[in-house]
């Protein structure tokens, strides 16, 4: 089998045994997202060894950001980027991120609406701390 018949897979809802929302579709419809770039994704590594740095757009809330955040990241929560389109530039490669990635996956599926060279952070602010031994977040308060 494919991720692809993973999406449609038919499978049997009863409440007590499964989700209606099973997540053998879910793994499929996700990785199918990835592979027909319905969602583009990058790696924390391929953002740090881009030759010219894209902007980092950083859509948690502004008390998120200010517990922590990656250097030069720009901050535009994710329910205001609709009405904060004009801020960000159109001919510069984005990389948004939030958390974990689920709310950086609604920017890039907004942004790419909107004709933005634009891929998601996967695994979000929390990769990238594991992933950079010299960031030190402040603690949430």
């Amino acid at each position: 089998m494919t991720v692809f018949d993973l999406e449609e897979m038919e499978l049997c809802y009863a409440p007590q045994f499964g989700s209606a929302k099973d997540p053998v579709n879910m793994a499929g419809f996700v990785a199918g997202g990835l592979l027909r770039g319905d969602h583009p994704q990058t790696d924390w590594e391929s953002v740090a060894a881009m030759a010219e740095k894209p902007l980092l757009l950083d859509v948690r809330t502004p008390l998120e950001y200010a517990s922590g955040h990656i250097p030069d990241a720009v901050n535009i929560p994710v329910d205001d980027l609709r009405s904060r389109l004009s801020e960000l530039p159109k001919g510069r490669a984005i990389v948004a991120y939030c958390q974990v990635g689920q709310r950086g996956y609604l920017a890039t599926r907004i942004l790419m609406q909107t004709r933005f060279a634009v891929s998601n952070l996967g695994g979000g602010y929390k990769t990238y701390l594991l992933h950079t031994p010299d960031a030190t977040p402040r603690p949430n308060r």
